[in-house]
């Protein structure tokens, strides 16, 4: 084997015999700076691990357009619960005016009503004296009470008093006494006293079909269009009665309609929409913290290291 040594003349190659001493010699008195010129820890910029730990990082963006949406949704929520806790008090005050007017003693309907007025008489309960007119009688169906199917009897009320006619919803009546000339009980021709609630026009929602005025078919009280076919005054009356089970059941084997109670018969579930809406908004503010706070998972963690090493 063949070792370089060095020598005053220069580098030198020879056989070099097991255990010369020149070689252990060179290795003892060489210079320690020449020995750790290159090693770390005596360079001043050089710094360990230990002074500049890595960090945990996630690669890529940490959240997407999703969370946008997510953020919507309580806020969303939240503001439809306020909006309907603003509903419930509209609806409230609504209800106390119109059982404030159930209370009060019936008026006699005027000989002429401005259908514009109607709105400030709403549930009004009045009382008018006529005839009815058969001959112009309209069913309007189906309709369904105590769950049998049937329709409601809408008739003229002819005053010859005031020289008026206005509509009168007498009530309801069973499916099989649809022919008048099965319940003759039920038609009286003698002047009669109508007692019940002025009520404004109806609104057809968008599920309801038109009436078929030609074929004596209607689904739904359009009073201007009713009005128009019988020449009376766009008036909706709604007659009353005292609720009775036993009178009812009479009245529906006789064929006499069955007329509504005096009572308001509006819908209030707003108190229901505002914990529905409030208890979303909370859920989906917890849901959205979660999302926020979630540590990344295994797959997009990746170590940063530092630079100056």
């Amino acid at each position: 084997m063949k070792r370089i040594l060095w020598s005053p003349s220069g580098l030198k190659t020879w056989p070099r015999p097991r255990g010369y001493w020149p070689l252990r010699l060179l290795r003892k008195w060489a210079p320690p700076q020449q020995r750790c010129a290159h090693t770390p820890v005596h360079d001043p910029s050089f710094a360990s691990i230990l002074d500049q730990p890595p960090s945990l990082v996630r690669i890529g963006r940490r959240h997407g357009p999703g969370i946008i949406v997510l953020a919507l949704i309580p806020i969303t929520a939240f503001a439809l619960g306020t909006w309907q806790v603003f509903r419930l008090g509209r609806k409230t005050e609504l209800i106390a005016k119109l059982e404030d007017r159930l209370v009060r003693d019936p008026l006699p309907l005027p000989p002429r009503i401005d259908p514009l007025a109607i709105k400030d008489f709403d549930y009004r309960r009045v009382y008018a004296t006529g005839r009815f007119r058969h001959d112009q009688e309209m069913l309007i169906g189906p309709r369904i009470h105590d769950g049998n199917n049937g329709y409601l009897v809408i008739t003229p009320l002819e005053r010859d008093t005031a020289g008026s006619t206005v509509l009168v919803n007498r009530g309801w009546i069973s499916k099989n006494l649809k022919r008048q000339a099965d319940r003759m009980e039920g038609l009286p021709k003698d002047q009669v006293i109508v007692e019940g609630l002025l009520r404004e026009p109806w609104k057809r929602n968008m599920f309801t079909p038109e009436n078929k005025p030609e074929l004596k078919e209607f689904y739904f009280p359009d009073v201007e269009q009713m009005a128009r076919l019988t020449g009376s005054q766009s008036v909706w009356i709604e007659e009353t009665m005292m609720p009775d089970l036993l009178i009812a059941y009479d009245r529906e084997a006789r064929g006499i309609p069955i007329g509504r109670a005096p009572e308001i018969h509006l819908r209030n579930s707003h108190a229901q929409y505002i914990f529905t809406w409030y208890a979303l908004s909370a859920a989906t503010t917890v849901m959205l913290w979660m999302v926020i706070k979630k540590p990344p998972s295994e797959i997009t963690r990746k170590v940063r290291l530092s630079k100056q090493w």
